[in-house]
C-alpha cells in the first residue's frame, strides 16, 4: 500500500512538474514529463513518450483557455501553426513505432538542449 501512495506522488509531482511548464512557458511540459515518467515512475522510454502525449493535451487545452480569457492568445495567428501540427503529430504518431529508440532518445536530447542553448543566448 505504501508502496502505491509513493508511486502516485510521484506521478502526481512530474504531472505538477508538467503543469507548472506549460503554464509559465506555453508548452514543454513533455520534456519534462519524459525524464521524469521514465525514472520517477518507472515507464519504459517507449511507452513515457506515449503517455507524455496524453497528458499534455489537457494540460495544453487548459493553459490554452486561460491565455485566451485573458487576452493574450492570438486565434487566427494560431491556425497554421495548428494545421501543420496536427499534420506533423499523425506523421510522428504513425512513425513512432518503427522507430529504434536510441535514436528516439538522441533526437530528443537534441531538442531540448537546441531549446536550452536557444533560451540562454536568443
Amino acid at each position: 500500500m505504501e508502496k502505491q501512495t509513493s508511486s502516485r506522488l510521484r506521478s502526481a509531482a512530474a504531472g505538477g512538474a508538467a503543469g507548472l511548464a506549460n503554464g509559465f512557458f506555453g508548452g514543454g511540459g513533455g520534456m519534462i514529463l519524459v525524464p521524469l515518467l521514465t525514472r520517477w515512475c518507472g515507464l519504459d522510454q517507449r511507452r513515457a513518450f506515449a503517455t507524455s502525449i496524453a497528458i499534455i493535451l489537457p494540460l495544453c487545452a487548459l493553459s490554452s483557455a486561460i491565455y485566451f480569457l485573458r487576452g493574450g492568445l492570438d486565434l487566427t495567428a494560431a491556425l497554421p501553426y495548428l494545421a501543420g501540427g496536427l499534420a506533423g503529430g499523425f506523421l510522428g504518431g504513425r512513425v513512432f513505432k518503427r522507430l529504434n529508440m536510441i535514436w528516439l532518445r538522441r533526437a530528443f536530447a537534441l531538442l531540448i538542449l537546441y531549446g536550452g542553448v536557444k533560451a540562454l543566448l536568443f
